[in-house]
């Protein structure tokens, strides 16, 4: 929804789309032929992720997977045609800066970056810059990884950038005053509400910076599904948050809509799940929710957040969007 150079916020609010909690990924292409496309999908070689990367691979786009352990990835992709294998390590920025280069010296564009890895609930580690594991690889990771790829999606002429999010953001936005848990206890769901709340704030300033290159941004709540990412999470926790789980198939749908959809078009900056751009959800109501959340809560799509975000992830990485 943009005019000239100016950019138009797009709504918050469900389009609708016809589809729903049960749509699978395949069902959410619509039949679309995606022949001469690459897709980067960060962890594309387990639970959401492969089952992304089969999806845009199905429909023809060429889908490069980077991996931190290339011998599980292979394992795991072996008989998905049109996809490549790369290494990567989101917590480590030299990797980061290593694949990157690597692509843009293919020469080609880039149409999709599905930005789906990520940890939840770890105990308290630092990387090698003292950032805190959850926020340094779920976000400042792929804040990197975006920014050195921007000049093959800038290439692609249309482009789409597709951050996994979760409803785990109501268990906090950003604390800028202590991102790295460095004044106060650590808390392993703090630390990955923050880390989501990011995800979805940076596609908002994302978006708005994209927009003018055919660039634009989404946030994704996949879905309630057991996959790996529960691993550092105790019997009991597991427990506690089962019912209306998703298979990782249903949990594709959503990113391989927003990365797709015809109905998006000229949209972005907005928060989705189940397959249509989600409703706001008060923090009065959050209350009463439970495990169960139907939309966005209004610190994760806030601009002002994101723009503060935003220069915050410049500064603790040292990385700028090129112009």
């Amino acid at each position: 929804m943009q005019t000239g150079n100016s950019y138009t916020i797009t709504p918050q609010a469900p389009i609708p789309s016809g589809l729903g909690p049960q749509t699978t990924a395949r069902e959410a292409l619509g039949g679309r032929d995606l022949s001469g496309k690459i897709a980067i999908v960060t962890g594309g070689y387990s639970g959401v992720g492969l089952e992304t990367t089969r999806a845009l691979a199905e429909a023809g786009a060429t889908v490069i997977v980077p991996a931190r352990t290339p011998e599980k990835a292979r394992a795991a992709v072996a008989g998905i045609s049109l996809v490549e294998l790369e290494e990567l390590d989101l917590f480590d920025p030299a990797s980061i800066d290593a694949f990157t280069q690597r692509f843009l010296d293919s020469g080609r564009p880039l149409h999709f970056l599905i930005n789906n890895a990520g940890i939840m609930a770890a105990p308290l580690v630092r990387d090698a810059r003292g950032y805190e594991s959850q926020f340094a690889t779920n976000h400042l990771g792929h804040f990197q990884l975006t920014a050195r790829l921007w000049p093959a999606l800038k290439r692609a002429g249309s482009a789409r950038v597709i951050s996994l999010s979760s409803t785990g953001i109501r268990f906090g936005g950003v604390d800028f005053d202590d991102i790295n848990f460095e004044r106060r206890e650590y808390d392993k769901w703090k630390a990955y509400g923050q880390s989501k709340s990011a995800n979805a704030l940076f596609a908002v300033a994302l978006d708005r910076r994209g927009a003018a290159y055919g660039i634009r941004a989404f946030s994704v709540h996949p879905g309630r599904i057991l996959t790996d990412l529960v691993r550092h999470m105790s019997d009991e926790e597991k427990g506690a948050a089962g019912g209306n789980l998703k298979t990782t198939e249903q949990g594709a749908a959503t990113s391989v809509w927003c990365a797709t959809s015809d109905q998006l078009e000229g949209k972005g900056g907005v928060f989705c799940m189940d397959a249509d751009i989600a409703g706001v959800v008060s923090e009065e109501a959050l209350q009463g929710l439970g495990q169960v959340m139907t939309g966005v809560l209004p610190w994760a799509i806030d601009p002002g957040l994101a723009e503060r975000l935003w220069q915050v992830s410049e500064e603790m990485t040292g990385v700028k969007f090129t112009a």
